[in-house]
């Protein structure tokens, strides 16, 4: 008997043999849309596509389907298969003369044991797409070192799928009707016997509506425009910091909620202060004098000016700390980062006769070696 040749459900629908659920049902809802029988009103070649898509979705949206699918494809054991362009909501099955009962005690699983492995589908298990939660979305900006220390508000245009104004969300040109097929389940329970399968409402594509499609969305209840907002991004932020802008992502489908916004910061680096967490450091000059003798002076910290006590004898490289002078948390409110100060010792140069007089007389009042015992150190 010759036998109708199909087509492959991943070549009909267009993805690879390893496309995740998500690609799957993103090519299914296109060419759903696309032959549609309410949008090719009186095209039988449409509405063929339309059923043979259906029937590829149901296969490939089944994880257990599709296991047996991508194995024996349609040789499945005890399965006839459905002829190309079938209705999926009347899938036969054709158990070609094998012991469907329990068989003999030892003999082994029955074909029965082996096909509701397989097949088998309970009462809850859900085969249509309904309404999806909108998707996250991701946004960079740059910002400078003093917008991030205190703050600031941006105002940003995001590209986003947000609801049909047309259609209000319900992909329908009018108001959406119940769909008498599955009574707005979005799937019908088909019976072989007794076995007994879930599939999708092929009337209503899974939504468990009906009605004339929304031209401007194509049935999606969503578009895609421009969105303007202003968004605050707090004091103390950092680069890589997520900022979250709740409902502003994409919309959902059907109605379901919108997804959220994250703003990812990128701070550029500061000239005079580098921060490093939460805290600053700065390098700061100071005088031979200042350094032998101590003294009071004023330091830059992003709060102004702020006094810092030089202690007597201090040499180059040292660092001191000035207690909550750095950047405020923004995961501890009211807690704030440190500002390490590093003096470095600036050595007068002698450009006159005086100064380097000044300096050997220095040197024989207070005669120093630094380097006494720099040769042990090197030999231990």
């Amino acid at each position: 008997m010759a036998t109708t040749t199909k087509q492959d459900y991943y070549e009909l629908l267009g993805v690879s043999r390893k496309a995740a659920q998500k690609e799957i049902r993103q090519a299914y809802r296109k060419l759903a849309r696309k032959y549609h029988p309410d949008l090719n009103p009186g095209d039988k070649s449409s509405e063929e596509k339309f059923k043979q898509v259906q029937e590829a979705y149901d296969v490939l949206s089944d994880s257990k389907k599709r296991q047996m699918y991508d194995q024996f494809g349609f040789d499945t054991p005890g399965s006839g298969g459905a002829p190309a362009g079938a209705d999926p909501g009347n899938v036969h099955f054709d158990f070609g003369g094998f012991d469907f009962g329990g068989g003999n005690a030892g003999a082994g699983p029955s074909f029965r044991d082996l096909f509701s492995q397989y097949f088998r589908r309970g009462e809850a298990a859900e085969t249509h797409s309904g309404p999806e939660p909108g998707s996250d979305l991701e946004y960079q900006i740059e910002i400078t070192f003093w917008e991030a220390v205190r703050g600031t508000v941006k105002k940003l245009t995001i590209a986003r799928m947000d609801v049909c104004m047309e259609c209000h969300g319900t992909g329908s040109a009018g108001p959406p009707q119940t769909c008498t097929a599955c009574g707005g389940s979005g799937q019908v329970t088909q019976t072989s016997g007794k076995m007994r399968f879930n599939l999708t409402c092929t009337r209503c594509g899974g939504s468990g509506r009906t009605g004339n499609i929304c031209r401007i969305c194509g049935g999606e209840g969503r578009v895609r425009r421009a969105d303007t907002i202003e968004v605050r991004i707090p004091a103390g932020v950092q680069t890589g910091s997520r900022v979250r802008v709740p409902g502003r992502g994409n919309a959902g489908s059907g109605g379901a909620h919108a997804g959220d916004l994250y703003i990812i910061t990128d701070v550029q680096p500061h000239e005079y202060f580098d921060r490093r967490g939460d805290d600053l450091y700065t390098v700061v000059p100071i005088t031979v004098t200042e350094a032998a003798l101590g003294a009071k002076i004023e330091v830059p910290t992003i709060d102004g000016r702020s006094i810092l006590r030089v202690p007597p004898g201090t040499n180059s490289g040292q660092k001191l700390r000035l207690r909550e002078k750095g950047v405020p948390s923004v995961r501890r409110a009211g807690h704030r980062g440190d500002q390490y100060v590093e003096l470095q010792v600036i050595v007068p140069k002698p450009v006159d006769e005086r100064v380097r007089e000044l300096l050997r007389e220095l040197e024989r009042v207070a005669p120093e070696n630094p380097r006494t015992d720099l040769f042990d150190r090197a030999k231990a």
